[in-house]
């Protein structure tokens, strides 16, 4: 036998059964499981014993809340948490008002320790539910929590513990927009200095999330969430492929005119007002595209997504030429390479000169005269030439790709359907991780619950 499991035997004679599967393990899996296990019984023992010593040093007992008198003790109660170890159980001294007050028992260590009068688990335990949350539904989350450090929560439990995250990842985004709308400007989050000389890349789009009607009996009602992505442009060292840097996404569960403040909040963290170059890039929403004038027209170059123009490029000419013929599949497809390389006048001008022809369709001639109205309004936003000769993309692929991971991915699987309550609070929850602000919300380091 080693020296330190000798020790360990010695010092607690009840974990030699322990040892013994150590030694007896016959492959290397179960020798780890075996050590893990043991691990895990003496990090149990070794925190029982160090919050015994800290209850028997003396405590210093505050004033009742109510009549001012100094609390008295009544002795030692006993209390447990359960975390990421396992079941801590102890003792410490429980005070109460000399004239009866109705307060409570008051436990000076507990509050010490950052713990809550009916808290049940330790933060850190609480921390790794909600991280699994973020990508797994809540009876998957148990499971998990199950397998990895072997203890058991339900649930509901984890449904818990993200609404409290989540509540205060909504609280903190609540008060900085507070603070924003009385003027103050938010710290600008660092960047390395080869990422801060890269253009500022923004986009904005929505998608379409399962809820539960009101009652929670009936069909099911489909909401639309809108989600804004911010990251940085740079290149890949060896393809020159686009490459995308400090990610940060901005969503909520509301109209264009909710995403506005908390869109410029963000934008302004990551530097809007100083990027070398801003970009907006999303697709024909009318919504979005009011948002950049009214936030970023003053800063940011707007790009129309170019497969929405040519969405609405086959639209006309299906209208007009029949989308079944050659004519209309030749027209569209010399259409969208003149818009690609730069002859929007040339398109403007032939979809002009088709509105002009007699005999034309009321159908079309409505299609068109939409096609038209639609391109010349993005003059500026479809010189897709000039874009490319900039660097810059065409597409809005990076806001597509953030729906699907940070909407669809979670909130979208089979049966889901949500309470308005329960996905804002996940969703802020997730936010928190994908911005990198997740470790904010359980500090574990300081008081735990501050």
């Amino acid at each position: 036998m080693s020296c330190l499991r000798d020790s360990i035997s010695q010092m607690d004679p009840s974990l030699q059964e322990l040892i013994e599967a150590i030694e007896n393990a016959s492959t290397l899996t179960l020798l780890i499981l075996s050590a893990w296990h043991l691990a895990r019984v003496l990090a149990v023992r070794i925190v029982e014993e160090a919050l015994t010593e800290r209850a028997q040093h003396p405590t210093h007992w505050p004033n009742c809340p109510k009549c001012g008198k100094r609390l008295h003790s009544k002795g030692f109660v006993g209390r447990q948490i359960t975390s990421v170890i396992g079941i801590i159980r102890w003792k410490r001294r429980v005070g109460r008002c000399p004239y009866g007050c109705k307060i409570g028992q008051i436990a000076p260590l507990d509050n010490d320790l950052g713990l809550l009068p009916h808290q049940r688990t330790s933060v850190e335990l609480q921390r790794l539910g909600c991280l699994l949350a973020i990508f797994v539904p809540f009876e998957t989350v148990a499971v998990l929590l199950n397998c990895l450090v072997s203890v058991r929560v339900s649930s509901t439990a984890v449904w818990h513990w993200v609404q409290g995250a989540g509540g205060k990842a909504i609280d903190r985004l609540n008060r900085q927009l507070a603070e924003l709308a009385a003027g103050q400007l938010p710290q600008k989050e660092s960047l390395d200095e080869a990422i801060g000389v890269l253009p500022l890349l923004m986009g904005a789009d929505g998608v379409m999330v399962p809820f539960r009607p009101e009652g929670g009996k009936g069909r099911t009602v489909w909401r639309e969430v809108k989600v804004a992505v911010l990251a940085r442009l740079g290149r890949r060292s060896k393809s020159n492929e686009p490459q995308l840097h400090q990610r940060r996404l901005v969503a909520v569960l509301g109209d264009i005119d909710v995403l506005r403040p908390r869109l410029w909040l963000e934008a302004l963290r990551q530097g809007v007002l100083t990027a070398p170059q801003v970009v907006w890039l999303s697709d024909g929403g009318v919504g979005f595209w009011s948002l950049y004038a009214a936030c970023f027209a003053a800063y940011a170059i707007g790009i129309l997504d170019f497969y929405h123009a040519v969405q609405n490029l086959w639209k006309g000419a299906k209208a007009w030429l029949d989308g079944r013929s050659r004519k209309a599949r030749l027209w569209f497809a010399s259409a969208r390479h003149r818009l690609r390389h730069g002859e929007t006048d040339i398109v403007l001008n032939d979809i002009a000169v088709a509105l002009k022809l007699d005999g034309l369709p009321e159908t079309a001639r409505k299609a068109l005269k939409n096609l038209y109205e639609y391109l010349d309004t993005h003059q500026y936003h479809i010189q897709y030439q000039r874009f490319k000769e900039l660097g810059l993309p065409i597409g809005s692929g990076m806001v597509e790709s953030a729906c699907k991971w940070l909407i669809q991915q979670r909130f979208k699987g089979v049966g889901m359907r949500w309470s308005e309550t329960g996905f804002n609070h996940l969703l802020h929850l997730r936010l928190a991780w994908v911005n990198g602000r997740f470790d904010g919300l359980f500090p574990l380091e300081d008081s735990p619950n501050c």
